[in-house]
């Protein structure tokens, strides 16, 4: 996956006519948009399929221009979206697709040998799943569980490796790229001991990830169990939440009635009050587990550029953990207490 090689064959001046002939043709973008989410594109996104694949090449240019060795994919599916993330905004598309790659290139405990296989364990824990029905918004719910990791088994990096590729699958849907998804998180059961692993250098990296470095809207996110010990979690993410996604945390204790409110009980598992049967995993772990050869290619070439500095990194290195380390230990009497 060569950004030279792209840029060269995207570019108006770019060789002759007869040299572009060598050159593979990218695929041929075919929206897969109902006219009822087109119409909701062009409402909540600014998107006119009019001018969607001028947008597109915009974007593309703007890339070999000022990123010409970044050694991102230049197809039009994949850029449209980073427009749809920021609302077909060239700057701000521009900067998140710059963000998705340094962040996957400064956490190589997390991005290296990234592919289903590799968080197998993950997926047989239940820890994260996608639920099979989608809520009245065409949104999917991502469910997360972190009563189902057990710390002695595998880092915490391995769960955030797994909700990463799940997220990746989503994306590739364009309903998803529109409409969001949803968070259902399930803190029941989660100790002391367990919280302590989700200190504020991961918490920073992950929220950094989610809200700068990755290209989906996050319509809301409910807490569900959460035990006395959340408020100290929560005091660890906040600082690093931006107003509007921190509005869209909705915590529910253990009121079903509350969580019903904002997702249907038709759609949710008996687990949590629901009329849609048992919580089922497998489904979603075959799905994912099925999609190896889609992530081979695209997680496997990521270097880091020699000439990247420090300070361009959005997730930074070792200044950062240090701080967050002693952050943590400022943390840790609030932890005990909220516990």
């Amino acid at each position: 996956m060569s950004g030279d090689s792209d840029c060269t064959r995207t570019s108006p001046s770019a060789g002759s006519p007869s040299d572009n002939e060598l050159l593979p043709d990218r695929p041929k973008y075919v929206c897969s948009l109902s006219p009822d989410l087109i119409t909701k594109a062009r409402e909540e996104l600014q998107e006119k399929p009019e001018w969607r694949l001028r947008d597109v090449q915009a974007l593309r240019d703007m890339v070999c221009k000022d990123y010409p060795s970044l050694g991102t994919c230049l197809d039009d599916a994949f850029l449209l979206r980073f427009l749809r993330a920021r609302k077909f905004d060239y700057d701000r598309a521009l900067q998140l697709l710059e963000n998705y790659y340094t962040c996957r290139r400064s956490w190589p405990e997390v991005f290296n040998n990234l592919k289903p296989s590799a968080i197998k364990p993950v997926l047989e824990s239940g820890f994260v799943t996608v639920l099979p029905r989608l809520d009245p918004e065409g949104r999917h719910i991502v469910c997360i569980r972190p009563d189902r990791w057990t710390p002695s088994n595998y880092p915490i990096t391995e769960n955030i490796r797994a909700i990463y590729l799940t997220l990746e699958k989503l994306i590739q849907s364009e309903e998803t790229q529109v409409n969001g998804i949803v968070i259902l998180a399930d803190y029941k059961g989660v100790s002391l001991s367990k919280a302590s692993h989700f200190g504020p250098f991961v918490a920073k990296k992950v929220i950094g990830i989610l809200q700068d470095g990755f290209p989906i809207r996050i319509k809301a996110v409910n807490i569900i169990n959460e035990p006395r010990i959340f408020k100290g979690i929560f005091a660890i993410i906040k600082p690093f939440l931006k107003e509007k996604i921190a509005n869209r945390f909705f915590l529910h204790g253990c009121d079903l009635n509350s969580l019903h409110q904002n997702i249907p009980p038709v759609i949710l598992p008996e687990e949590y009050g629901g009329t849609s049967g048992k919580l089922d995993i497998s489904t979603w772990n075959e799905l994912l587990l099925a999609s190896e050869e889609d992530f081979l290619h695209d997680f496997s070439q990521l270097v880091l550029p020699c000439d990247s500095s420090p300070h361009d990194m959005l997730v930074s290195g070792d200044a950062d953990e240090k701080q967050c380390d002693d952050s943590l230990r400022g943390m840790k009497p609030q932890l005990y207490y909220c516990y």
